[in-house]
Order: C-alpha cells, then structure tokens, then sequence
C-alpha cells in the first residue's frame, strides 16, 4: 500500500482526460444533434436560445473574433443566459467538462460586453435625450421626462465570509441591477453589482450615475417650456422613480401620503405609467434570459458580467431587430399599471 500511496505522489498512474460520457459527444450530445435540429425550426430556435438562427449568425461575425480559442460552440453559453440551466447541467447536456463550459461562458460574455458596450448601451447624445423624451410624452403623457429608473434584485448564493453584505429585505442573497430605461423598454444607463443589502435610492445616490447627474455631465438638454404650460416658465429634464428615490431638479418622485390633492392624485398616476416602463422592461429581461430568474451560483464578479450581457442581447433583440419584435415581446412578462399586479423584482 506504501507503495501505491508513493506512486501516486509521484505523479506515476494514469488520468482519464475525457470521461467516457464525454468521449461520446459527437454521438449523443446535444450541439451535434438537438442545435442542428433546432436550426431547422426558427420558432423552436427562438424558444431554446431566446434568439434566430440569423441573429445568432450575426452575433458570431461581432464576438467570434474574441472566441476564436474557445473549444465548445458559442451556442451553449447562450443558451445559459437563455435557460438558466446549472453549467454542470450544460456540461452534461453537451457532453463536456465543467470546466470547459463556465470557461466559455465567462470568455462568451466577456466578448459580447467588450465588442458590443459602445454601439448598444452607449451613454445617450444630448439629442438622444430629447428623442427619447419625445416619446415619452407621446407614449405616456409625461413630458420631459428622459427615463424611468428602478433597481432589481438578482438571486445568488451568498459569497464565502460576505456577512449580510448581499442579504436583503426579502431574507435572500442578490446584488443589484439599477438601470435607467427609455420609452420603449431600451437599456440606457446600468449600474450593476451593488450589494442587496442596499436600497434604491442608496443605490443610486453613490452611483457613478447620480454622481453624473449631480454634475450635470450626462449631457442633458437644457431646461425647456412643458406643452400647454407655458406660464410656468422652463422646467428641467428628468428621470421618473417610485418612492425609493430622492427628489431632486432631475429626478421625480410620487407625492406621498394618502392625504392629497386630485391634481396630485392625477400627477402620480401618469408618474407611474411613466415608471412602469422600468418595470416593463425587467420582466422582459428576466422572462427572456432566465437566468435571471434562477439563484446563480457564481462570485458576483462573473455575475455582473452575465447581467450585462443579458442587457445588451436584450437591446439588440428589442431595438435591431424589429422583425422578431413582436415576437420577443409576446413571449415575456410585460406589467400593466391599471391592474393589480405584484412586482417582480
């Protein structure tokens, strides 16, 4: 027995480098069979990948440049922010290692931030701004408005000696996802991976965008005249929130209390119909990339990379591609403000 123990010191016995389950990839593994059959059906395609073949297509000739190393097909780290499936699951699904798999999806997410940051979650022109006020005021009758902002939790196992750094008022673990998103239920300033422990507004009150904000370096227009409202002179741009939010010259909030005015009943309730645009937007989010909707157990540094990731796949689909617009929205959760409805956050 000494012997053997010594031996295997010694480095002198023979590893199995792929696991007989893994040797048969090509025969039973999910990219050389259940991916090629899916290419055949766009709606089956779209149901498993939250994308089209073509879309995928075009996704590739973006990041493959950056994953070109990359030993397993890029389809499957999609698939992972699609399903929300465990990596070991997807290891087993596709017949690789663990290993091979959350190394691809870290490398995967971390291209698609690198190559697609700049053109789909840019930081608005002052003219991208006024556009976006625009619709608005079209869409939801509050006018100067250039945003709607809240914040969602994102499940996750508590990090190893973390305290109750992540712990929130729901008794789970998260960080936060705080975004600012435009009429049409676009991405448009995102803060990602504060400690769930926080609020909203604390949140967003040491931010790099309240900061900005504060500073007047987000290149808001300047104060304008509001329709039908021209006595009042000029008023500033905002972004609307819920009551978790300070109020400032640039961010509204509702009037509190029960105890008030029918004006001020009727100014809270276009407020909301403007803020339920966020909400809007994340049960789009998390019903398309449901690996939001899963308690993700990896270090919140990859995390806030996979969040990212799902806000500009979400931006792409939505804004780019308007064909499957329609049906990217059919298939998510969108809030109505006239219903009763609990927020899922």
């Amino acid at each position: 027995i000494s012997n053997q123990v010594l031996s295997c010191k010694m480095g002198d016995v023979n590893r199995i480098w792929v696991h007989p389950l893994n040797e048969k990839r090509t025969q039973f593994g999910a990219y050389h069979h259940l991916v090629q059959e899916l290419r055949i059906s766009l709606e089956k395609h779209l149901q498993y990948f939250r994308m089209s073949t073509q879309q995928m297509e075009d996704l590739l000739s973006i990041i493959g440049p950056d994953i070109t190393g990359m030993s397993i097909n890029y389809r499957t780290p999609i698939g992972y922010l699609a399903t929300g499936n465990s990596v070991r699951t997807l290891a087993f699904h596709y017949r690789t290692g663990e290993s091979t798999v959350a190394k691809a999806i870290k490398d995967t997410c971390a291209a698609i931030n690198r190559c697609m940051m700049d053109t789909h979650l840019a930081r608005p022109t002052e003219q991208e701004w006024r556009n976006i006020a625009s619709k608005f005021s079209t869409r939801w009758n509050f006018p100067n408005c250039i945003g709607a902002i809240d914040g969602k939790h994102i499940l996750l196992f508590a990090p190893p000696h973390s305290g109750s750094l992540y712990f929130n008022y729901k008794k789970t673990f998260s960080v936060v996802l705080l975004a600012v998103v435009d009429a049409e239920y676009c991405f448009r300033l995102v803060l990602i991976g504060k400690y769930g422990q926080s609020s909203d507004g604390g949140v967003f009150a040491g931010s790099a965008i309240g900061q900005a904000l504060d500073a007047k370096k987000l290149e808001v227009p300047d104060d304008q005249q509001l329709p039908g409202a021209e006595h009042l002179g000029k008023m500033p741009f905002t972004i609307v929130g819920d009551a978790a939010f300070p109020l400032k010259t640039y961010v509204m909030r509702p009037y509190p209390g029960r105890d008030i005015s029918t004006q001020q009943r009727i100014f809270n309730y276009r407020l909301s119909r403007a803020c339920n645009v966020v909400e809007n937007a994340f049960g789009i989010l998390s019903s398309h990339w449901r690996i939001l909707h899963s308690r993700i157990n990896v270090h919140p540094d990859k995390i806030n990379s996979f969040i990212l990731s799902a806000c500009l796949l979400h931006n792409v689909l939505l804004k780019f591609f308007s064909t499957l617009k329609d049906m990217y929205l059919a298939n998510a959760v969108i809030f109505c403000v006239c219903k009763n409805v609990s927020r899922e956050r």
